[in-house]
């Protein structure tokens, strides 16, 4: 973690916008282990567009990256996600939510009232959050190397968990090869995942995989009904909402002046809201799922060795091409990726976000960001997010003490 302080202190001009080598590419991979499952599930079971999803996010990482000249993070909007999953939402009341929570953000960022919640929210607060994120991260990771993977045909090798033994093998190469400046850890750790996915997992009908021109078109669904549009304000919006601004704008802008210091001068917390809105409302109309920038993939991105906007381009060429060119198909590429392989990416990622909280030494802001973890684990993020502002300002009485 020392280059973060050395490179805070570098002007602007210390690096180049962009730098296209396989470090950029490995720290451009290191996100996928929470973009790739929430967005493969709502194609799978909520029916999205393949093509759409694809081209929008894609687009929205090179136009992000363009803009902010540093890694900047294209994640799916978790809460959204999880529940359109579990009670499997139709595409129009998923991309209703999309619209909502882009209008509400972009206000947010317009008017300046996300500078204003920015200003009055505690440090202690948003290091509360990102270790929140942290840990949550590094337990979805090791569910992820623990459960059964669908997409393998070989389950056990004996009494043990194939997921197990990859999540094992995948820890140890990443640990080896993390400092490594010629043999990025992700970009190893996500092929040697492929290529087993070839051996082990699901025969795959190559025959399918033809390279065609699919486009997306605009509201590949239809338009919301009315119902849909009100219905999802309650059940998504708001519980979306307080996550959204608390690790979304608040805390991703923080690491990201931490991360990359002057060269970073372009995110504010009005920008950043700006970015999201503008993307959500444009995901709206061409059928893509509700996106953000998540700070736990900020520090992924960082953690296996982004440094400048050249891996957003990566990244979201690729995205894009697997989108237009194979279209449906592409769901097909992206399942030979193991789930364990994923989860070991989101295990390193929690922890380089979780050991943000280094710096509180008082022990008040120690408190506040341990009660939001316990908060964060037992009901959720958002209500960890409100709560400890809450207590951050009864702890700056002197009358109280922990």
């Amino acid at each position: 973690m020392s280059d973060i302080k050395t490179e805070s202190e570098n002007s602007k001009s210390a690096f180049p916008t962009f730098i296209f080598n396989r470090l950029e590419f490995s720290g451009s991979l290191g996100d996928l282990g929470t973009l790739l499952p929430i967005a493969i599930a709502m194609i799978v079971l909520n029916g999205l567009n393949v093509t759409n999803v694809m081209v929008t996010v894609g687009v929205f990482y090179v136009i992000a990256g363009i803009y902010f000249k540093v890694p900047v993070p294209v994640q799916p909007m978790k809460v959204i996600g999880a529940y359109a999953i579990a009670v499997g939402l139709t595409p129009t009341q998923i991309i209703s939510a999309s619209l909502w929570m882009g209008i509400c953000v972009l206000f947010m960022g317009t008017t300046g009232l996300i500078h204003i919640i920015g200003k009055y929210t505690p440090k202690s607060t948003i290091r509360g959050v990102q270790l929140g994120v942290g840990i949550i991260l590094m337990t979805k990771g090791l569910a992820f190397m623990i459960k059964p993977d669908p997409n393998l045909a070989i389950q056990y090798l004996g009494p043990v968990n194939m997921g197990i033994i990859l999540g094992i093998t995948g820890m140890a190469l990443t640990f080896l090869l993390l400092e490594n400046k010629k043999i990025p850890a992700a970009v190893i750790v996500i092929s040697a995942g492929i290529l087993l996915g070839l051996f082990i997992g699901k025969p795959v009908e190559f025959s399918k995989l033809k390279i065609g021109l699919n486009v997306p078109m605009p509201f590949p669904y239809g338009m919301p009904a009315w119902s849909d549009l009100m219905w999802v304000i309650p059940a998504l919006v708001l519980p979306q909402l307080p996550m959204t601004i608390g690790n979304a704008i608040l805390s991703n802008t923080d690491l990201m002046h931490e991360y990359f210091g002057k060269r970073a001068h372009r995110a504010t917390y009005r920008s950043i809201a700006n970015s999201q809105g503008i993307a959500d409302i444009v995901s709206f109309i061409w059928g893509g799922i509700p996106m953000c920038h998540g700070a736990g993939g900020l520090a992924a991105n960082y953690r296996f060795g982004a440094r400048t906007a050249g891996a957003n381009v990566m990244i979201g060429s690729i995205f894009v091409l697997l989108g237009i060119l194979f279209g449906q198909n592409a769901i097909v590429i992206l399942n030979l990726l193991p789930m364990s392989i994923l989860g070991v990416l989101l295990v390193f990622a929690g922890a380089q976000l979780a050991l943000m909280i280094r710096d509180l030494t008082e022990r008040k802001d120690l408190f506040v960001a341990l009660i939001m973890l316990g908060i964060t684990l037992t009901v959720n993020l958002a209500s960890a997010f409100i709560c400890g502002i809450f207590i951050a300002y009864a702890l700056k009485s002197e009358k109280i003490n922990v």
